[in-house]
């Protein structure tokens, strides 16, 4: 342990080193507590480790939502431009060495009456289980077939 540094799974296996497996005594209680200090120390490491990855993603999502936000506010602003492009040229074209406006023809369907087409023009979404309200029903004391609750353990780092 002297400079050495050992993963998680190798303080373990030393720590079983330390103990009789038959009579469960221990051999050496000074190793083992050594070795005890040594795994507190490398469990911290790893849940500060835990720490600075949350916050560093809670930093990155915090700045997606703002470039997100700015580049829906340059979409809105080039769509306004296009637009009054579309307006002042009146369907002229514009040439000149720094730009060219131009225009092309698109197509696309709209829908007058959703009621009156026919099955195979309309898409319907995969069914979806609402888990919300199934969690609830099951906590409930319903019996809901098909479906249960697990329970699991999740770690939470402070």
């Amino acid at each position: 342990m002297g400079g050495i540094r050992m993963t998680l799974y190798e303080i373990d296996s030393a720590i079983m080193d330390c103990v009789d497996e038959e009579t469960g005594e221990i051999i050496d209680l000074e190793k083992l507590e050594a070795l005890n200090i040594e795994r507190d120390k490398k469990v911290e490491g790893i849940a500060l480790a835990v720490k600075n990855y949350a916050a560093e993603a809670k930093a990155i999502k915090e700045e997606e939502e703002k470039l997100a936000k700015r580049r829906r506010s340059c979409e809105n602003a080039a769509q306004r431009c296009k637009d009054y492009l579309t307006h002042a040229l009146d369907g002229e074209k514009l040439k000149t060495a720094r730009v060219s406006v131009s225009y092309r023809n698109s197509e696309s369907v709209t829908i007058d009456d959703l009621g009156s087409l026919t099955e195979e023009y309309i898409r319907i979404p995969e069914p979806q289980a609402d888990k919300t309200a199934i969690k609830k029903a099951i906590k409930a004391g319903k019996k809901v077939t098909g479906a249960h609750i697990e329970t699991s353990k999740s770690v939470i780092v402070r």
